[in-house]
């Protein structure tokens, strides 16, 4: 059982990735928001994810999406005209929209994902568009 809920684990992670390898954020609202939009319904759609997410098994699994969500960022910070101390800034900004779009998700599926996904996706969106995206073209 265990490699069956690791495979799933790993299948989720490298769902989620996929739709993240498609983004490539401007200051473009309607692209964020589709983007946010479909996390939401892949999570709410995903039972597993969602469940995940309230689990005592919870944690590896985060830790598991922060591993390779730390390989993305190596990957796509690899540009030559960043300097060290603006790939370590990346790649902390991206921690950051992780952590709170993984909060965010948390906290909407704990009330049954009540609120409608457009309207998280715009929660997503305007924390990424205001707080995020303007230290990234920085």
């Amino acid at each position: 059982m265990p490699a069956l809920l690791s495979a799933a684990e790993d299948k989720t992670i490298e769902d989620i990735f996929q739709l993240m390898e498609s983004f490539h954020p401007k200051d473009d609202h309607q692209l964020c928001k589709s983007y946010f939009l479909a996390i939401c319904n892949y999570t709410k759609e995903n039972q597993f994810l969602a469940s995940v997410l309230h689990s005592p098994r919870g944690d590896r699994f985060l830790e598991k999406a922060m591993m390779m969500f730390h390989k993305y960022v190596s990957t796509i910070s690899q540009s030559d005209t960043m300097t060290r101390k603006n790939k370590q800034q990346f790649s902390y900004l991206i921690a950051a929209t992780i952590g709170s779009t993984l909060g965010v998700l948390h906290k909407w599926t704990a009330e049954d994902c009540e609120s409608p996904a457009e309207e998280i996706a715009d929660i997503l969106t305007t924390v990424f568009l205001n707080g995020v995206l303007p230290f990234i073209e920085n």
